[in-house]
């Protein structure tokens, strides 16, 4: 290690105002550090880009048997570039959709670590490349417009208590990340799982190295258009929301108009699913149980979804399903 990233100011300065755009000067920032060549980096650059108001926190989910030696290694590094350094302990139950299982539990331990150290948001090092890598793989599964949106800069850690959440990374390429460690002369490690074939974002990730028709950049433009179009899509049917719907604490009653664009009718339905029974958050119905039910609604005709009764016509109308007997 030859020091922090203040012999090369120009990618400093460019970092500087990514993260901006994101956070404002003074605010006390959380840094996700995983051991890895995209988190170290960001770690050396928030260092040298807000000195004195960043700390890092490493999540050591118990999985293989290096990576308690690995959170050492961030420790190390943050003092010697004067960060306060925190491994968070986790433990992940081995069984069903084991990266699903240590996403939720990283992301329970790093808001509880956002609020006992009061910081205003985390950082984490998702870049350009992990942006095309969902984009694409959300084309391939059939996604909507919100999950075509892929990574956002901003947003919320997704767990109870939130806590906001921002990726100044998204503009950096996975090649140009390499290289600030090796610019400083950090040796990053590997995580064995992101070279495991068993899992379809890894697939995909080789499939993408070897395609030299891609251009990552304008797929990553791409992704942030369609961001705002959700934007769009969203204010739209927020104004559907208060123009056209009526509701009390157990029922909802919308009157969707004639001309009013399905997208917008798919959006109001799951908004009215969401306001009576706000659990299914966290397990939002797939895209095809919600289409299935818009066509019915539309029809005029009667279902049921999540525990929802919902009945179409002129008038759609929600309400909870009576408990079976």
């Amino acid at each position: 290690m030859t020091g922090t990233l203040a012999f090369n100011s120009a990618l400093v300065d460019r970092f500087a105002a990514d993260l901006d755009r994101l956070a404002s000067a003074g605010e006390r920032l959380g840094v996700a550090v995983s051991g890895g060549p995209d988190s170290m980096a960001l770690l050396l650059l928030a260092a040298a880009a807000r000195p004195g108001e960043v700390e890092a926190a490493t999540v050591d989910h118990g999985l293989r048997p290096e990576s308690a030696a690995e959170a050492v290694m961030v420790r190390e590094l943050c003092e010697q570039v004067g960060l306060r350094h925190e491994t968070l302990r986790v433990e992940v139950a081995q069984a069903g959709n084991l990266q699903a299982a240590a996403r939720a539990a990283r992301y329970e331990a790093l808001g509880g670590w956002l609020w006992d150290r009061q910081l205003t948001a985390i950082a984490t090092a998702h870049h350009l490349d992990d942006q095309v890598e969902t984009l694409v793989m959300r084309l391939n599964r059939g996604s909507g417009v919100s999950g075509l949106a892929g990574v956002r800069a901003s947003g919320l850690i997704p767990t109870e208590d939130g806590g906001r959440l921002i990726r100044p990374l998204l503009s950096w390429r996975r090649t140009e990340l390499q290289a600030v460690c090796d610019a400083a002369g950090v040796q990053p490690v590997e995580d064995p799982s992101n070279l495991d074939p068993r899992f379809d974002r890894v697939r995909l990730r080789q499939a993408l190295r070897g395609s030299d028709f891609l251009n990552p950049e304008a797929v990553a433009r791409s992704a942030a258009h369609l961001a705002e179009a959700e934007e769009a899509l969203n204010w739209a049917t927020h104004r559907e929301w208060l123009n056209r719907v009526r509701h009390t604490v157990d029922r909802v009653s919308y009157r969707p108009a004639n001309d009013t664009p399905r997208e917008i009718r798919r959006r109001v339905l799951l908004g009215a699913l969401l306001f009576l029974n706000d659990s299914i958050a966290d397990d939002p119905p797939r895209g095809r149980d919600i289409t299935h039910l818009l066509l019915v609604l539309e029809d005029g005709g009667t279902a049921t979804l999540r525990g929802m009764i919902c009945h179409g016509g002129s008038k759609w109308r929600f309400e909870r399903a009576p408990p079976r007997r």
